[in-house]
């Protein structure tokens, strides 16, 4: 315990650190509470300013701005009842209603409680479980890495859109962008088009900042939204609450940090389906359910604490496995390896100080969030009375000036450009970009790992079926195929109307 808080001092409670935690906090926070815009676009903005800081303080920068959003998104579903992130919606049934009732405060108050507890929750299991996991995780060779990765390309691929052809198209797409480049085992250019800037591949911050940025931007543009402005009562919006009232909704608390925890495990999830499903879970163990949606505490309490507590499950396998479980993660692992870093068991011996650095950190950040959650709640709301037609250009620019930084090639402003565009037509047909840009970063783990598989092998795959682990997670993905398999029939065999209703919610 002393050599903890001895680390904490030295390393986390420095200048630089805390700068980069609270501002982080911030502009999370900050854009966050806009609605429209959300985590990943703040950390797509936040991503350039890594290039040039100490690999800690970044990646604690992306972590406090993730945190900072996933709360952000409360204020304005609360406030205008327009959530601020896709997890918040769940936030806007109780969270509304609490406000037109006279008490913005309150409501404000349980969510930033909540999402201060449910961060903290997962920090907790990042920091008793990353360890353990890279321990199993130095028994695995080459034809396990490639399995899991699989598993994770499948669950992405079957969970991430409600149609699990067009996910999987999406699938199949990332990892057809993953081959550009240079092959990294005989060196050859492919897909490159004899274009010099593709030898590297395709820029991911220039990726990003256009499928979740550009994208974006268009899609406000195309609701005519770019003079809208969000007026809203600045009256009651202090975040105060009793002692007996944070008491009264421990157990939501606690009941959406374990779910968040463990759904932010698997890959695809996110914190939107931990929001309902942790809101779902509580309302059942409500003793009085039919008050959910009309002002209910702990319709508050338990989503705010399961969207928070995303973020540090996600955190576990990306650090243990070198695997992202969310699209904000990925950017995460994006200033990894901007920095020459792999996640994974071998940054645990490589970069010791680095990975506690980061999970002691995270803890920090849940801190600093509740902090300048505290201090500026009232603020942010007050802000959202900014016109879009101001909001619009301020963060177009701040995506093609972050994305020319990343490599300083026009080229890859070319490439946002093209992401933003595709990506917004492809949001509108329904097809899953988190399962693109999931499958973009695992298919060169997947696919170096299965031919250093084959080489090893001979080109036998008898390999995969000798190995004891890797024959579990054979069995393993068998069953996950089954499960897609019967998913898919049952909603074949379905009634036409049911399926519209379903597709429709």
């Amino acid at each position: 315990m002393t050599d903890a808080f001895a680390f904490v001092a030295t390393e986390l409670l420095t200048v630089d650190v805390l700068l980069a935690i609270f501002f982080g906090s911030f502009v999370g926070m900050l854009i966050g509470a806009l609605p429209g815009l959300g985590a990943v676009l703040a950390m797509v903005l936040m991503l350039p300013l890594t290039f040039t800081m100490d690999p800690m303080a970044g990646i604690l920068l992306l972590l406090a701005t993730y945190q900072g959003a996933e709360y952000g998104g409360s204020i304005s579903a609360v406030v205008l009842g327009i959530p601020g992130t896709p997890a918040a919606l769940v936030t806007v049934f109780d969270g509304a209603a609490m406000a037109r009732e006279g008490n913005p405060g309150k409501a404000l108050g349980y969510s930033l409680v909540a999402s201060t507890v449910g961060g903290l929750v997962s920090g907790l299991l990042l920091l008793g479980l990353s360890v353990p996991i890279v321990q199993f995780a130095l028994l695995l060779g080459d034809p396990e890495f490639f399995l899991i990765a699989l598993i994770g390309l499948l669950a992405v691929g079957s969970l991430s859109s409600e149609d699990v052809v067009k996910s999987f198209i999406a699938v199949v797409l990332g990892l057809m962008a993953g081959t550009v480049g240079l092959d990294t085992i005989t060196g050859e250019a492919r897909f490159t088009l004899g274009r010099a800037e593709l030898m590297e591949g395709l820029g991911l911050v220039a990726l990003m900042a256009g499928m979740f940025g550009v994208a974006e931007l268009l899609s406000l543009v195309s609701k005519k939204a770019s003079g809208q402005a969000y007026v809203t009562s600045r009256k009651g919006l202090r975040t105060s609450l009793t002692w007996r009232e944070i008491r009264s909704v421990g157990r939501s608390i606690t009941l959406g940090s374990g779910i968040g925890s463990l759904v932010g495990v698997i890959p695809g999830m996110g914190a939107g389906p931990s929001s309902w499903f942790a809101y779902s879970a509580a309302k059942k163990w409500s003793k009085s359910p039919q008050t959910f949606g009309k002002g209910n505490p702990d319709g508050i309490a338990a989503p705010e604490a399961a969207n928070n507590a995303t973020v540090g499950g996600a955190m576990i396998p990306l650090l243990s496995l070198g695997i992202p479980g969310s699209p904000s993660v990925a950017i995460i692992m994006g200033a990894f390896i901007i920095h020459g870093l792999q996640p994974g068991p071998g940054l645990f011996e490589a970069e010791p100080t680095l990975v506690y650095g980061i999970i002691y950190g995270f803890l920090l950040t849940s801190v600093a969030m509740f902090i300048v959650g505290k201090l500026l709640t009232t603020g942010f709301a007050r802000i959202l009375t900014v016109s879009n037609a101001y909001l619009i250009p301020l963060v177009m620019v701040s995506i093609i000036v972050g994305t020319f930084a990343s490599r300083y090639l026009f080229f890859d402003l070319w490439i946002a450009l093209a992401a933003g565009v595709v990506t917004a037509l492809a949001v509108k047909l329904r097809y899953s970009v988190a399962a693109f840009i999931l499958a973009f970063i695992l298919g060169p783990i997947a696919e170096v790992s299965l031919r250093r598989t084959l080489v090893l092998s001979d080109g036998s795959f008898s390999v995969f079926l000798t190995r004891p682990l890797s024959l579990a997670l054979v069995i393993l993905i068998a069953v996950i195929l089954a499960l897609i398999a019967y998913s898919v029939i049952r909603r074949a065999t379905k009634p036409r109307a049911e399926v519209d209703v379903m597709t429709t919610v």
